[in-house]
């Protein structure tokens, strides 16, 4: 049985940041509720110097495409639920 690797990285923007400490509560908060809901390897990967944007890489296995990729789907509409309008874009990518 082979494995699907699947890798999503969003790019987040979080105006009301107003340094680098709120901004990495914010992204330490998402972060932490990816992993906790979805099971799945999450880093912030880019823009650690920006106030107000951010980048989380989020990596997943399984050895369905369909289940990877939904799962991928259910990380982007929950960042939009709990941080509304802060996904700027975001590239998936399943291997």
């Amino acid at each position: 049985m082979a494995s699907v690797i699947g890798y999503l990285e969003i790019r987040l923007s979080i105006p009301q940041a107003r340094s680098l400490k709120e901004k990495r509560g914010v992204m330490k908060r998402v972060i932490e509720r990816l992993k906790n809901k979805f099971n799945v390897s999450v880093s912030e990967v880019d823009n650690q110097d920006k106030w107000q944007l951010g980048t989380i890489g989020v990596v997943t296995v399984g050895t369905s495409r369909q289940v990877v990729d939904a799962t991928l789907e259910k990380v982007v509409l929950f960042i939009e639920e709990i941080e509304p309008g802060a996904i700027l874009d975001y590239y998936k990518e399943l291997l």
